[in-house]
């Protein structure tokens, strides 16, 4: 018999890990530069975030004291090599904002908020979608949640591991974190972060190599997933 979606989707972890080996995501030095780095990138390529990042860093604003001080109209000028700008600076003061008016300038106390009730009050945050919220929660909070990219989206599409294949949009992502959650729900709750956190990592690393607009299959860890017959539900 096949193996069920769920299970070669596992697999596939420890295919790249054996690949690839330790990831050790987020690329940031402090929470709270994971916070920002998960605003940076949406809808932009890392490097243009580094930039950005340096740009901050070289102002004094990779701290939550430094950032506070940061006017509005400074931030938008250093985050400018991310693109969207005057979106994502405004964005970024309204998760300033919470994070001071709700929970005392804290991050440890923004953690200690049980994960779904966390989950959407980020999701209510203007510029905050499922992805942002996860990155977030997990890279930045600790919290056992997946998240799923554009590059796991392709890796589910191309290896039919979902039926109908997950759309771009909400309905897709959820379905998408349902089945990563499925493929690790046999493993110790206790380790789901770290492997979340690799688990995304490592797809990336298999997307970029492999897994672009147009598959490129040829030494891909995941090849000889694609052989196998369709899997049962």
């Amino acid at each position: 018999m096949s193996r069920s979606p769920a299970r070669r989707l596992r697999h596939m972890h420890d295919l790249l890990f054996q690949a690839y080996g330790p990831q050790r995501w987020w690329p940031a030095r402090t929470p709270f530069e994971v916070v920002l780095g998960a605003y940076l990138t949406q809808n932009t390529a890392w490097t243009a975030v580094e930039r950005s990042l340096a740009n901050l860093r070289a102002a004094h604003a990779l701290t939550l004291e430094g950032f506070r001080k940061l006017p509005l109209s400074d931030l938008q000028n250093l985050i400018r090599p991310s693109g969207f700008h005057t979106r994502k600076a405004p964005a970024l003061k309204a998760f300033v904002g919470l994070l001071d008016a709700e929970f005392s300038g804290s991050l440890k106390k923004l953690a200690a908020v049980p994960t779904q009730t966390l989950r959407r009050r980020l999701l209510a945050l203007p510029r905050v979608g499922p992805e942002t919220a996860d990155a977030i929660l997990l890279y930045a909070l600790g919290h056992p949640v997946p998240v799923a990219d554009e590059y796991l989206r392709r890796i589910v599409t191309r290896h039919h591991l979902l039926k109908p294949p997950p759309a771009r949009g909400r309905a897709g992502y959820d379905a998408l974190a349902a089945l990563t959650r499925r493929a690790f729900a046999a493993d110790p709750p206790a380790q789901h972060a770290g492997l979340f956190n690799e688990f995304h990592a490592l797809t990336v690393a298999a997307g970029k190599a492999h897994c672009g607009l147009a598959p490129h299959c040829d030494g891909c860890p995941l090849a000889a997933d694609l052989a196998r017959p369709p899997s049962h539900p």
